[in-house]
C-alpha cells in the first residue's frame, strides 16, 4: 500500500496534538497535584473518605486511574470490533473525544474546601475512559494510512505533535497559576486549566475528523447483532495472534514493560510532591521539560530503529528504564529529580512511539485494523491497571512510594525477557525463510 497524502497524515497526527493535553494536564501534572492538595485536611491528613471507605489520597488517585483503564479494556474490544464490521470507527473516535473532553470540563466544578471526592473521581475516570477509548480508533488508522516502511516515522510524528501541543497548553496553565490574571486566585487557575483542556481536545480534534477518510465495513451483509459480530471479530483476532509467534512474544513483553513505563509517568509528580516535597510550580516545569525532551527522544529512537531494528532498540530502551527506576529509588534532592526527568523524557516518547509502530509492522495485512489495535489496547490498558494498583497498594502497605518504584523493576525485567524471545524467534524465522 501507499502512504496517504500529507494532508491526511497531518490530520491524523493532529489528534495527538488534541488529546495529549489530557495525558499531560490531567494525569501527569495539574490534576494529581490538585487532587492530593484539595483532599488533604488538618483533621485527617492524606486520608480521604470515598463512598464510605478510607484511602490514602494518592493511592485513591492510582486506583481511580486503574478503574478507568479496566473499563476501557472491557469496552474497547467490543466497540472496535463493531467499528470494523460496521465501518464507523470515526464515529466512535468522535464519541470518546466528546466524552473525554466534556469530562475534563466538568472537573472545573471539583472544588473545596470540602470537595466532593466521588464527583472528582468519577469525572476523572470518565475523562480517562474517553482518552483510552479514543486511542483505539486513532491508532487503528496508522496501518490504513501509512505503508510499512513509513510507520515508524509517522508514529513518531504523531507523538511529537502530541508533546508539542500539550506543552503549549501546559505553559498556558502554568502562566495562569503563577501570574493569576484578572484577580483569579486559589484553585481557580487550575480549574480553568481543566476547562481549557476539554475545549482544546474537542476543538483541535475537529481537524482530524474532517481529514481522516471514512473506514470500510469488513462485513457487508450482517447476519447477527452488532454485539455478536463484535465478539466474533475479537475471537478471530485472538486466533490470528496465537498463530504469529513473533507478535505473540512481543505483546507479552509489551504487557510487562508497559506496567512500568506508564506507572512511572503517571505517578512522577505525586512522587516529587510527597516524597521530595517539591513545590507545584517546579514540578510543572519539570514535566514541561520532559515533554520537550520527549520530542527529541521519539525522533531519535525512530531513527535508531531504522538502523538497528525495532526489537533490539526496544530492548535497550527497557534496560534504560530499569536504570531510571534504580536511580529514582535512591534520589533525595530536587536536582536528582530534574536530572532524572530529562532521562525519562528521552526514553518516554521513544518507547511509546516505537511500541505502536512495531505492533503495526508485526500485525498481518488486514482490514480489521480497529480490532487488531483493540487487542493491543487491551494489553496496554490491563498492564497499566495492574501497574497502578501495584504502585498504590505497595505505597499504602509500606508507607513509601520508593518501594513502589523499586517493585516496577520486576515488570521491566520480565518484559525484557519476552522482547529477547521475540527477537530470537524473528531471527530464526528469517534464517529459515
Amino acid at each position: 500500500m501507499q502512504t496517504a497524502s500529507k494532508k491526511v497524515i497531518n490530520g491524523w497526527a493532529m489528534y495527538d496534538w488534541a488529546n495529549s493535553v489530557y495525558n499531560l494536564v490531567i494525569t501527569t501534572t495539574f490534576f494529581p497535584i490538585y487532587f492530593t492538595t484539595i483532599t488533604h485536611s488538618d483533621a485527617n491528613g492524606d486520608n480521604v473518605s470515598f463512598f464510605g471507605r478510607t484511602f490514602v489520597n494518592s493511592a485513591l488517585y492510582d486506583y481511580s486511574m486503574a478503574a478507568a483503564f479496566i473499563l476501557a479494556a472491557l469496552l474497547s474490544p467490543i466497540l472496535s470490533s463493531i467499528a470494523d464490521t460496521r465501518g464507523n470507527k470515526k464515529r466512535y473516535l468522535m464519541l470518546f473525544t466528546w466524552l473525554g473532553g466534556l469530562s475534563c470540563c466538568a472537573l472545573y466544578n471539583f472544588t473545596g474546601p470540602n470537595p466532593n471526592v466521588e464527583y472528582g473521581a468519577i469525572f476523572f475516570i470518565l475523562a480517562t475512559l474517553g482518552y483510552c477509548g479514543g486511542l483505539v480508533f486513532y491508532n487503528s488508522y496508522l496501518p490504513e494510512i501509512a505503508s510499512i516502511e513509513d510507520r515508524d516515522r509517522i508514529s513518531a510524528k504523531g507523538f511529537a505533535m502530541g508533546y508539542i501541543g500539550s506543552v503549549l497548553l501546559q505553559l498556558i496553565g502554568f502562566a495562569l497559576v503563577v501570574v493569576k490574571p484578572f484577580g483569579i486566585d486559589g484553585g481557580m487557575p487550575v480549574r480553568i486549566t481543566f476547562l481549557l483542556t476539554g475545549l482544546w481536545w474537542i476543538g483541535f480534534a475537529q481537524i482530524t475528523f474532517l481529514r481522516l477518510p471514512a473506514s470500510k465495513a469488513t462485513i457487508q451483509q450482517h447476519s447477527a447483532s452488532a454485539l455478536t459480530e463484535g465478539f466474533r471479530e475479537l475471537k478471530k483476532v485472538y486466533a490470528q495472534v496465537r498463530m504469529m509467534p513473533v507478535l505473540k512474544r512481543f505483546l507479552r513483553g509489551f504487557f510487562f514493560y508497559s506496567m512500568g513505563v506508564q506507572t512511572v509517568m503517571m505517578a512522577a509528580t505525586i512522587f516529587g510532591s510527597q516524597e521530595l516535597g517539591l513545590p507545584a510550580d517546579r514540578l510543572i516545569m519539570a514535566v514541561v521539560a520532559i515533554q520537550i525532551v520527549a520530542v527529541l527522544g521519539a525522533w531519535g529512537i525512530a531513527k535508531l530503529s531504522g538502523k538497528f531494528g525495532n526489537l533490539p532498540v526496544l530492548m535497550v530502551v527497557v534496560i534504560l528504564w530499569v536504570v531510571i527506576c534504580l536511580i529514582g529509588y535512591r534520589m533525595q534532592t530536587a536536582t536528582d529529580f530534574y536530572t532524572l526527568a530529562v532521562a525519562v523524557g528521552l526514553v518516554m516518547g521513544g518507547v511509546q512511539s516505537l511500541s505502536r509502530s512495531t505492533y503495526a509492522k508485526l500485525m498481518p495485512e488486514t482490514e480489521d485494523t480497529a480490532s487488531f489495535f483493540s487487542y493491543y489496547d487491551v494489553v496496554e490498558k490491563l498492564s497499566i491497571a495492574i501497574g497502578m494498583i501495584t504502585f498504590g497498594y505497595i505505597h499504602e502497605l509500606t508507607g513509601s512510594m520508593r518501594n513502589s518504584v523499586l517493585a516496577l523493576i520486576a515488570f521491566f525485567a520480565i518484559g525484557l525477557v519476552w522482547l529477547y524471545a521475540a527477537l530470537q524467534k524473528q531471527k530464526r524465522m528469517t534464517a529459515g525463510s
